[in-house]
């Protein structure tokens, strides 16, 4: 049994240069028998427009923990679901196959734990006929990666974002508050 009850985890992951594929995944980690495991097993069925479906490498690759992802955005084409299900599934996939190979996620404890993942994908992805496959799956992989990190270790901690209260600002805050 884990004592990882439920943490959380966030990361943002700036796209190429006239890309859309940014990368902002968040991450809630946790035992299987707690509330992670609940809203885990929950997540079974489907919301019109926010399809969740297990993590995957590739076919018969289910990833461990087990891990569920859905997109923070409503699908509206098959060209979006594709990319989600595609290139981003599978940047997620590699991203946590690698969290356990780097220790970042115990090994040990891929049993007793789950995993919920939100996914940002902007709708522009699936417009755009110049878009870089590769750039999306390298923010997807370095977000997915960065945010379980962050959630295992306990980042940011209560000191850091004191410390910065007055020096990190939300950028849609720029022009409406100076600290």
């Amino acid at each position: 049994m884990t004592d990882i009850w439920l943490r959380t985890g966030e990361a943002t992951v700036l796209a190429a240069e006239g890309q859309a594929t940014d990368a902002m995944p968040e991450v809630v980690v946790g035992s299987i028998r707690g509330p992670v495991g609940q809203a885990f097993a929950s997540m079974m069925g489907q919301v019109k427009g926010h399809t969740r479906m297990f993590v995957v490498r590739d076919l018969n690759q289910a990833v461990k923990p087990p891990t569920m992802m859905t997109t923070k955005v409503t699908i509206k084409s098959m060209a979006y679901a594709e990319l989600l299900g595609g290139v981003v599934q599978a940047a997620m996939g590699d991203a946590i196959v690698d969290c356990l190979a780097e220790d970042i996620l115990p090994r040990d404890q891929v049993d007793d734990l789950c995993m919920i993942i939100t996914v940002w994908l902007d709708p522009r992805c699936a417009e755009d006929e110049n878009l870089d496959r590769k750039d999306l799956y390298r923010t997807n992989y370095e977000a997915t990666k960065l945010a379980i990190a962050r959630a295992m270790k306990g980042e940011p901690t209560v000191e850091e974002l004191i410390a910065n209260r007055k020096t990190v600002k939300h950028y849609a805050l720029d022009g409406v508050i100076d600290y």
